[in-house]
């Protein structure tokens, strides 16, 4: 019998894991761990739980369509989560595990632990690369090394690119378990869990949503994306983030929309984006050190971070006195989401005008967003405080004011999440400390002044350099 161990990977089609583990022959089980105490050092939010929680509803229908029961197991932690694991296989003489690879640096460990100990019990661990369209050592540089920028790897990555194959599980030999003792997952789901019902969670859905950005606004993504109040973004990234979409599935649509033509220019730019995601999936497997708090540059450890502790709090309550980040920070706090652009303008903000450490920031993300994702939000994160591996110049510091000006004109997306600010007219609308009635508005003053900010913040960044 074999047991396809599933984590951030809760689909059935084009799970390499699970199509590799069914050969038609021989028994084949599911297995999704909770561990809440390891979800909560990785700041797993409570809406990607409800996320994930849902998924596996779903995951568990899809998988008895091919006689592939899933079972549930807890354990507070990725250590006992293995020894459950081990039992687990030795009661029902288990002697193969599947599963997918992650990279970070806890979940290497997990899976070289789990491999060691089974290996003491005769049974064999085997794991796949599915996570990326490439796998992690498979782009790299004339020097045999992993990119340290994005554009070679970008062009390094196309130029290996081959058509991207979605494969389909067959069905597997029918399994029939002992219900004495089974679990549901409501009995070890012990963890907080936030409304995420927004987000629909059935595969139907799910592609459906791809087909539609796919053939209708892919084309319009390169001029769309960056303008917060309309939906010109795809919105796949919390299915990318718990595996109920493939990197590979929207690559295949992609070009499976394009027919024989070149892809679009919307489509290239999101295409693109979609190998940011690899570059930094990448990193996480090449650099242990970026799952450990550190920065990727080495003067980053010189940095210094002034800032005060109600700022940050003003921050994440989104109460600045600059709209645009209050307004984002708001859609954060209340949807578990927020718009790519101003993703970028509020971790500027944090790191730049408030002084503050772009952990702090990077921590709170992964505890709001339905989409958290370790690899890409420690990669804009560090991209944004210009830490990171191929970060923006450290005196690139966006302002907030003519950020708000240039991708929300008119403050509609302001006065979506802002209704104190609505009455205010557009000349005044991104800095409203500057209309005479301002006085009468329920909103804060800026907390810093930017210009002053920015002298600061370049200060501090020349600092830390000049001692490496």
């Amino acid at each position: 019998m074999r047991l396809v161990l599933f984590n951030r990977d809760l689909r059935a089609i084009d799970n390499t894991a699970l199509i590799e583990a069914i050969d038609g022959t021989t028994p084949v089980i599911g297995c999704y761990m909770v561990t809440p105490k390891q979800w909560e050092q990785h700041d797993l939010s409570p809406i990607q739980a409800d996320l994930i929680y849902r998924r596996l509803g779903e995951l568990e229908s899809e998988l008895s369509d091919i006689n592939v029961p899933l079972i549930y197991g807890g354990s507070d932690d990725f250590s006992s989560a293995n020894d459950w694991l081990i039992g687990y296989c030795l009661e029902l003489g288990i002697n193969d595990i599947y599963l997918n690879s992650d990279y970070e640096f806890n979940e290497v460990q997990r899976v070289t632990s789990l491999s060691q100990a089974a290996s003491t019990h005769h049974i064999s661990v085997h794991t796949f690369s599915d996570k990326c369209m490439l796998a992690p050592g498979t782009v790299l540089n004339k020097q045999g090394g992993y990119f340290k920028v994005f554009t070679p790897f970008r062009k390094a990555w196309q130029n290996q690119f081959s058509y991207a194959e979605v494969r389909k599980p067959k069905v597997s030999a029918e399994v029939f378990l002992p219900q004495e003792g089974s679990v549901s997952l409501d009995d070890v789901f012990d963890y907080p869990r936030q409304d995420s019902s927004q987000w629909l969670v059935s595969t139907k859905d799910i592609l459906a949503r791809l087909r539609q950005f796919s053939d209708e606004s892919a084309r319009h993504y390169n001029t769309e994306r960056d303008i917060p109040s309309i939906d010109g973004t795809s919105q796949l990234s919390p299915y990318l983030a718990i595996g109920a979409l493939s990197v590979r599935q929207c690559i295949a649509r992609l070009h499976y929309d394009a027919g024989n033509e070149p892809l679009s220019e919307g489509a290239q730019v999101w295409l693109s984006e979609l190998i940011w995601r690899e570059f930094y999936q990448h990193l996480t497997h090449f650099e242990p050190k970026l799952s450990k708090h550190h920065g990727y540059l080495d003067w980053e450890r010189a940095l210094r971070w002034p800032g005060e502790d109600s700022w940050f709090e003003r921050w994440c309550e989104g109460e600045t006195g600059y709209p645009i980040v209050d307004a984002a920070m708001q859609q954060l706090n209340q949807t578990g989401w927020m718009h790519n652009r101003l993703r970028m303008i509020v971790a500027s903000f944090l790191t730049k005008d408030l002084n503050i450490d772009w952990r702090r920031g990077e921590r709170y993300f992964m505890s709001k967003l339905v989409d958290g994702d370790f690899a890409a939000n420690n990669g804009g994160w560090q991209w944004c405080a210009s830490t990171g591996c191929d970060g923006q110049p450290y005196f690139r510091i966006f302002n907030p004011i003519t950020q708000g000006e240039r991708f929300d004109s008119q403050g509609e997306f302001i006065r979506t999440w802002l209704p104190e600010l609505r009455g205010v007219p557009n000349k005044f609308i991104h800095k409203p400390w500057t209309w005479s009635e301002f006085a009468s508005l329920a909103y804060p003053e800026p907390i810093v002044d930017h210009k002053t900010q920015r002298e600061i913040t370049l200060a501090l960044y020349k600092e830390a350099k000049d001692q490496f």
